[in-house]
């Protein structure tokens, strides 16, 4: 009786040993900070991403711990998650506004919030992003803008004033395609509207010659002969090779002026 209680203490006492979690060992700050560095080394940035979070959240006040934010902006942004990389620098930026590389977490957030609405296909398939919202291209503009402003001798500084340039022209040219369209559908005070801003506010774009000429064309139709001379005028004096002029004046005449034939009436002057 005592054997058979004896071996049933051990069985149970054994069964409880084997069933016990095993403790799953946890690596230093400097271990988690060298694995991410060795995963991105290979280009295994999801890795690196695992890592650094588990630095982050294990030692947020450690040695690595500020790098560790940064090398986590660029993981997420080698793994087209820009969305999380935008994020991640804004807190980086926000939580050290005296950090010596403040000015890489704002190089980074310009890249990473322009290409938030940008997928993997788009990486590869031309797309004109002139026809996209253009709320990402103004964040980045303003995250470069912030950059220059604050680190003028960045080396960072003149990509960013070059990636400037080419969103305010994106930016152009979506304010442009809008006046085109205004001014297919006959809203003419929109297009006027629209033409004007850009003239107003991208200046030296390759979408101002046109803008003036819409601009132009606009005036016309509302009837604002003075203005539409004033337009005319700017356009010809600035771009005399401009498509649409002829001896310096514009090449269009006002629809109200045009005559009706029975395809335009037939329909609804869609066609004609």
């Amino acid at each position: 009786m005592k054997q058979s209680l004896f071996t049933l203490c051990l069985v149970l006492t054994l069964t409880a040993c084997s069933s016990a979690p095993e403790k799953k060992e946890q690596l230093t700050e400097k271990q988690y900070y060298e694995d991410a560095q060795a995963a991105m080394d290979n280009n295994r940035f999801l890795l690196a991403i695992e890592k650094l979070q588990s630095l982050e959240s294990r030692y947020p006040f450690g040695r690595y711990a500020d790098q560790a934010q940064l090398e986590l902006v660029y993981s997420y942004y080698r793994t087209i998650d820009f969305e999380s990389a935008a994020v991640t620098a804004e807190r980086f930026i926000r939580l050290h506004p005296d950090h010596s590389d403040l000015d890489y977490a704002y190089y980074m957030k310009g890249l990473a919030s322009y290409s938030v609405d940008r997928g993997l296909v788009e990486r590869f398939i031309p797309t004109d992003f002139s026809e996209r919202d253009m709320g990402a291209a103004r964040e980045s503009f303003d995250d470069f803008n912030r950059l220059i402003n604050r680190f003028p001798k960045s080396r960072y500084a003149e990509d960013a004033r070059q990636r400037m340039i080419y969103l305010r022209n994106l930016m152009a040219a979506y304010e442009l395609k809008a006046a085109l369209f205004y001014m297919s559908r006959g809203a003419y005070i929109a297009a006027a509207k629209r033409s004007t801003f850009i003239v107003e506010n991208y200046d030296r774009t390759p979408s101002l010659a046109d803008a003036l000429a819409v601009m132009t064309k606009a005036y016309l139709e509302l009837g604002l002969t003075d203005l539409a001379s004033s337009s005319e005028q700017t356009l010809a004096y600035n771009f005399p090779q401009h498509k649409e002029l002829s001896s310096g004046k514009l090449r269009y005449t006002p629809r109200s002026q045009k005559k009706t034939t029975l395809l335009n009436a037939v329909t609804f002057g869609l066609f004609d």
